[in-house]
């Protein structure tokens, strides 16, 4: 994958772009998948538990709020800051979320959004597994990510080596390796 300096320098809620950023982008994924294999109006719950680093420091870091607001599609870059918090309050105050925007289901801040403060996940220090069930209680979809630094995502097949991450051959415009070279090219182009 070819990265810009928009990727590196991450537009997001919080203070850590890792605990903020990369889970908000997981959940918005989620619930895109929900809504892409047809499960979104079946969908009636959904949990969400955050391990490691995301469930230790979560409150203090704004976890819960990007999950909740990713999970409603809002996007790091493009959510409105000051009425971010606003909309949690709601959520947590009717116990509803509405997914995508388009599907509002029964949400109980306490019980579908958990912190595991001392449990760890196998592959990053940031991961966190979403679940989503129908009325019945029967499980619909559930996907472990892991928030891997500077807003990036991948999800446990990447980890696990069944979806691999692999090197990305795009020839660049104006590759560089050293900093001094990006100064050059920076003053040619």
């Amino acid at each position: 994958m070819a990265l810009s300096v928009f990727d590196l320098f991450s537009i997001g809620i919080g203070p850590s772009s890792s605990h903020t950023v990369g889970p908000m982008r997981a959940a918005r994924i989620f619930a895109s998948r929900l809504k892409n294999e047809g499960l979104m109006a079946h969908t009636t719950s959904i949990r969400s538990e955050l391990f490691g680093s995301l469930g230790a420091t979560g409150h203090g870091h704004g976890t819960p709020k990007a999950v909740l607001l990713g999970l409603e599609g809002e996007s790091p870059r493009s959510v409105d800051v000051e009425k971010a918090d606003d909309r949690v309050e709601e959520i947590k105050s009717s116990g509803r979320i509405n997914l995508l925007g388009m599907h509002e289901i029964d949400f109980d801040f306490d019980a579908d959004l958990v912190l595991h403060r001392r449990k760890a996940l196998p592959y990053h220090a940031n991961g966190m597994t979403i679940f989503a069930y129908d009325r019945e209680g029967a499980l619909l979809l559930e996907k472990t990510y892991y928030s891997v630094g500077g807003g990036f995502v991948v999800d446990e097949d990447a980890v696990a080596g069944e979806n691999p991450i692999t090197l990305d051959d795009t020839a660049l415009k104006h590759p560089f390796r050293t900093g001094d070279e990006l100064l050059r090219l920076t003053r040619e182009t």
